[in-house]
């Protein structure tokens, strides 16, 4: 009898876990195509990392899928994948952004007014590096310091 309890047991834990793998790779989106690549330089690029999300009004619709520092411009070079169902005219404008005080960063795209749309491997050319809060604050210091 402990033998056929182990064996409930056994399945029991099989398909939870199976479950659990569906639900994961729903939620990472894995094996969805249908997207697009876009590219996108930035001066800087403090708080961005791989996975990040790339949103629109708040909205996720993307994510950063490599970063690399172009050795010739000493810009970084981001590169992130849009869902497929989201068209992004070719005059639109990509900004590093915080979502906190914290961290958080991501990259928002403001959309343009072009008829004209991105197609796979594009380049955003109207970008807004990450402002740092650090050098924010040293500037204000250095302006207001008493000679």
């Amino acid at each position: 009898m402990s033998n056929v309890a182990e064996s409930l047991i056994g399945a029991l834990v099989l398909v939870v876990a199976g479950v659990f793998l569906v639900y994961a790779s729903q939620s990472a989106e894995i094996g969805s195509g249908g997207g697009y690549q876009v590219v996108a330089k930035f001066r800087k690029a403090e708080g961005i990392s791989v996975g990040g999300d790339v949103r629109i009004a708040g909205v996720k619709i993307g994510t950063i899928s490599s970063m690399e520092l172009d050795p010739k411009t000493y810009y970084a070079t981001l590169n992130f994948s849009i869902d497929g169902d989201v068209e992004l005219p070719e005059d639109s404008s990509a900004k590093i952004t915080s979502a906190s005080l914290l961290g958080d960063s991501y990259i928002a795209i403001e959309p343009g007014g072009s008829d004209y749309m991105l197609a796979d491997g594009d380049e955003l050319s109207h970008t807004q590096s990450s402002i740092s809060l650090g050098d924010l604050i040293g500037r204000f210091v250095q302006g207001t310091g008493v000679e």
